[in-house]
């Protein structure tokens, strides 16, 4: 193991001074001051020390055992426990239910680290900010002391229950409905694609109530917080998928799950806004994941660029092969510099679903184009599994479509868009 758990404790205290500081120098940024230090893209001690840590753990950790994951598909829970020992997962958490409070942009950092890894593992962990947001964002104080809590005393999964098999992009399409009978609603529907959904301790599920067709998605549907373990929760097997294979995707039948009327999110109809406000601060980790898996691919490329020789010379000494690397260096450090900046967003507290969904879907393109290229610098290597390239084209493509489609966050970027220029 890395660190004990008293490094751990001092990490999370330093963050916690961190954070604090860096609020206090934003204050002073924004009042014009001459000893304010402006716009810098110099990261913290703190924010170093996390970083390596992580990337540590991703190479000494996940790296050596990525591969066979892969192949068997079983589900990563030895990493996911020394991760959460080490205060790498559940980031978000607020301090007062055990969390270290960290910053979007601090947990984005993390997230690529641990990406570069193996993005199966790191959407395996992932996941739990997914899940979690809904309830940090608009859960009452008893709901985040015992969902939010009991993740922070043991290394505990959650999943967020909202695709369905007709309804993934189209979440206002849900059929799952939540009928109010006395102090329960009693939930009927089925689930499909949930990430974490047979590892989960309890789901965020997003449920229609509203039975009306006419009703506005922004009205019709609650949102619920549901024990995993509650009577008539059917779990589905466990999909083996072209890529990220040892995360855990399944979907899920609920019959008549009886769920307390202290569950509901703030109240009947609320939702869809809580749903689709999680994805605001949940799509800047996706993209620092996605660059993630798009560093190791150039870093991949580029070693066996300078060891690989044809016609007398390293294959990097080619243009044709340097070209392509300069242009995978350039999309990764701007994939970057996107999913920082919309993480910045959340923490300056504005709304960022312009810049969360330019982020998610640039880092997304770009991952699957840095890890083709990366197979083509390999050549026939590239295509064998003896080589880590091919997983990692496998692994991109979820990119391009979990946590909302590349085409959905364009519709987004062009609604956000036009919608400056009409005001």
């Amino acid at each position: 193991m890395l660190v004990n758990k008293v490094l751990r404790t001092s990490l999370r205290s330093g963050i916690r001074l961190q954070s604090s500081t860096a609020a206090t120098n934003v204050k002073a940024s924004s009042s014009g001051h001459a000893s304010s230090p402006g716009f810098s893209f110099e990261l913290t001690d703190q924010q170093k020390e996390f970083q390596q840590l992580a990337r540590r753990f991703a190479r000494e950790e996940i790296v050596p055992v990525a591969a066979a994951y892969d192949r068997s598909g079983e589900y990563p829970f030895p990493l996911i426990k020394k991760a959460w020992e080490l205060g790498l997962i559940n980031g978000h958490i607020p301090q007062e239910y055990g969390g270290m409070a960290l910053s979007n942009f601090d947990t984005c950092l993390i997230t690529e680290e641990l990406s570069y890894g193996c993005t199966g593992v790191g959407t395996a962990m992932e996941a739990n900010s997914l899940g979690q947001m809904p309830v940090i964002l608009a859960g009452s104080d008893a709901q985040k002391r015992k969902y939010l809590g009991r993740m922070t005393e043991e290394p505990l999964m959650c999943a967020y229950c909202v695709t369905e098999p007709g309804a993934g992009s189209d979440v206002a399409g849900i059929k799952t409905r939540a009928v109010k009978m006395g102090d329960e609603y009693v939930i009927n529907g089925q689930k499909m694609w949930i990430t974490n959904g047979g590892k989960a301790n309890w789901y965020f599920l997003l449920a229609r109530t509203d039975p009306d067709p006419k009703c506005p998605a922004s009205k019709a549907f609650t949102g619920f917080i549901v024990d995993a373990d509650s009577p008539g929760i059917q779990i589905g097997r466990k999909e083996m998928n072209m890529g990220q294979r040892c995360s855990d995707t399944r979907g899920i039948t609920f019959e008549d799950v009886r769920v307390p009327k202290e569950n509901v999110l703030i109240a009947e109809g609320a939702g869809f806004k809580i749903a689709m406000g999680a994805f605001d601060n949940t799509r800047p980790p996706v993209a620092a994941g996605a660059t993630g898996l798009a560093q190791r691919a150039l870093e991949e490329a580029t070693n066996y660029a300078l060891e690989r020789k044809t016609f007398g010379r390293v294959i990097a000494e080619h243009q044709a092969v340097s070209f392509l690397l300069a242009e995978m260096a350039m999309k990764v450090e701007l994939a970057r510099m996107a999913y920082q900046r919309a993480a910045w967003e959340v923490d300056q507290g504005r709304r960022n679903t312009y810049y969360a969904s330019i982020a998610k879907a640039f880092a997304g393109d770009i991952a699957n184009q840095v890890a083709s290229d990366a197979v083509q610098i390999f050549g026939g290597n590239g295509f064998n599994s003896e080589y880590p390239v091919e997983k990692l084209m496998r692994d991109a493509k979820i990119y391009q479509i979990y946590e909302g489609t590349a085409q959905i966050q364009r519709l987004i970027i062009a609604r956000e868009l036009l919608g400056r220029f009409k005001k």
